[in-house]
């Protein structure tokens, strides 16, 4: 290597380090600021964060009321998105989402197709309550979030960049849904579950949100670094101790043919396809870059575990029976491999 090649990979390394600072701290105050009006769901918040800055999409389960749709509503704001909010319902129809052409007659007389627009068309989408709606509308956003574009009337058109779908459901109330298949599951990069907050939040939560002060948010990130942050995740090294984890973590995770099959996969009736390493590849890289870190650890690979899993495989009847989770198998594989 020569001393021009030398210096050159010196000042690369080095807007690199700039770089990484620079979102670094951009992240923190994002997440500061969905703290004020999000109380007492810091792990919520970091990993919808996470979902995002990965480049993918995120699926919130939980109970009504616990602000899904704040927190969904204030990402799109901190992180300078156009956001649109979907009320999923049995009713809704594909053409509601992606948009349809319309006849329109001009003064001339002359007629001609008018493609408008459907809310898809966006940075950030919310798809609320997303198994309410049939699986021929559900399956209208495979597309969007896998391509990050969508076909109408044998036209394809892309979708503005980035484009990111942050869906929820309500895990009490499953009279009148449709159930996400597999394959669509598997498009949501993680699964974050949103418990109740404890206590001292919720009294935070209600001096904060029942007076006459209302906290206003403003966006910390535009699109555009947005785009260059997901682009320097991307880029950020990542260490075989890391990989091999993850490549453990995700082939043990699946059920084995093998006769020598332990007790933990015994429970497993399917498991993640390859889909879920790159996913958790590409998410601790993101949650390092979130806590200020140059690269992930096996920290982030324990931490993430779960939310990128849980959606992406199912236990066997007898498990189930026994009282098992898919929780609860993915802590156990975690506890064995790391």
């Amino acid at each position: 290597m020569t001393m021009d090649s030398d210096t050159a990979q010196v000042e690369t390394d080095q807007a690199l380090l700039d770089q990484f600072t620079i979102h670094a701290k951009k992240l923190h105050e994002a997440r500061e600021a969905l703290g004020q009006v999000v109380f007492g769901q810091e792990d919520v918040i970091n990993q919808v964060l996470t979902a995002v800055l990965a480049g993918g999409h995120g699926l919130l389960v939980g109970a009504p009321g616990l602000a899904k749709t704040l927190l969904v509503t204030s990402c799109a704001t901190v992180l300078g998105l156009e956001d649109r909010r979907i009320q999923f319902t049995p009713d809704l129809m594909p053409t509601d989402v992606l948009g349809a052409e319309v006849l329109d007659e001009n003064e001339a007389g002359k007629r001609a197709f008018r493609f408008i627009k459907g809310p898809v068309f966006c940075q950030l989408l919310m798809a609320d309550e997303i198994n309410r709606a049939s699986p021929r509308t559900q399956a209208a956003l495979l597309q969007a979030m896998q391509e990050k574009e969508v076909s109408v009337a044998g036209e394809t058109r892309p979708l503005p960049e980035p484009f990111h779908v942050l869906a929820t459901q309500n895990p009490i109330e499953q009279e009148g849904t449709y159930p996400l298949p597999e394959a669509q599951l598997d498009r949501f990069l993680l699964q974050i579950n949103i418990d109740y907050p404890p206590e001292e939040a919720e009294r935070k939560m209600l001096s904060a949100t029942t007076g006459t002060k209302k906290v206003t948010l403003s966006p910390v990130f535009s699109a555009d670094e947005l785009l260059a942050a997901q682009a320097l995740v991307r880029e950020m090294p990542i260490g075989e101790k890391v990989i091999d984890a993850i490549l453990a973590l995700v082939r043990a995770a699946r059920p084995s043919d093998h006769e020598t099959e332990d007790e933990l996969q015994k429970r497993i009736a399917w498991g993640p396809g390859p889909r879920a390493t790159q996913a958790l590849s590409l998410a601790v890289r993101a949650r390092a870059l979130l806590n200020g870190r140059p690269a992930p650890t096996l920290e982030d690979v324990s931490a993430l575990a779960a939310p990128i899993l849980r959606h992406r495989m199912a236990l066997s009847f007898a498990a189930r029976a026994e009282g098992h989770t898919t929780d609860t198998v993915i802590a156990a594989l975690v506890d064995r491999i790391l």
